[in-house]
């Protein structure tokens, strides 16, 4: 799986497709060009091995950035929007597309558009995507083989022999200090980690459930849920050492 690019565009337009069970697959292209929720629900379709595009998702579970520049002013200007089922991932949203602190807007809301009972109809057809499977993916339509992982079936069969790391930070609310670690762990790990790895932000406060289920007591804590043995860090993420010893990784900053 990908993660976040450090240096975007200054104009740019980007998508952000999630999953009901959390994972994101998203798409930054300063082209601006269409048609990319058709390409997010197919990458999607083959990362895990669903029998067609997951189409229903559209717009629901979507959210959309766009920089660009005012001819009057010549400033960049940013708009940003996202469905009421994934503004609860703003602090993410921000990471990925790089747009610090920004309070994203709820996308207009139509009668029936995104009903809860209708889409739940999908679960049986697509179980899936009703699960967690802790992926971030860049999809990166610039290149001839974009940046994904093949189908979760073939990963997890080759995951006891491929070095991967899955990580996932739990935080308490969103906060000026919560995007500054967020943006220092991703700055950290993609310099100095030779490996892949997954980041994903859990709010306690709106997921007290999983907070439970990872023994997490006190934030932010930042667990290693891949290599085996689980390891986690309480309080001082700002300390690369001890974050690197608690990876078990061999990369020197």
């Amino acid at each position: 799986m990908t993660t976040p690019k450090l240096f975007l565009p200054k104009v740019f337009k980007g998508i952000a497709l999630f999953t009901p069970g959390g994972d994101l697959i998203y798409c930054i292209d300063p082209n601006k060009q269409g048609r990319w929720h058709l390409h997010l629900c197919a990458a999607l379709q083959e990362i895990l091995d669903l029998p067609e595009p997951p189409h229903f998702l559209v717009p629901c579970y979507t959210a959309t950035v766009d920089h660009w520049l005012d001819p009057h002013t010549h400033q960049i200007r940013t708009f940003a929007e996202a469905y009421p089922a994934v503004l609860q991932h703003q602090a993410l949203l921000n990471v990925i597309f790089g747009t610090g602190d920004l309070v994203w807007q709820a996308a207009p809301w139509q009668d029936g558009l995104c009903d809860r009972m209708v889409l739940a109809t999908y679960r049986s057809t697509f179980p899936q995507l009703w699960e967690d499977h802790d992926l971030i993916i860049n999809l990166d339509l610039s290149e001839k083989a974009p940046k994904y992982y093949p189908p979760v079936k073939a990963t997890q069969n080759v995951q006891q022999k491929t070095q991967c790391y899955v990580l996932r930070l739990f935080i308490a609310g969103h906060s000026a200090n919560t995007e500054r670690i967020l943006h220092n762990l991703h700055e950290m790990l993609e310099r100095s980690l030779k490996y892949p790895y997954t980041l994903k932000v859990i709010d306690v406060l709106t997921h007290p459930e999983q907070a439970e289920i990872d023994q997490v007591s006190a934030t932010p804590t930042l667990v290693k849920v891949w290599p085996q043995p689980i390891r986690r860090i309480v309080g001082d993420l700002d300390n690369a050492e001890k974050i690197f010893q608690m990876l078990g990784a061999t990369e020197k900053l």
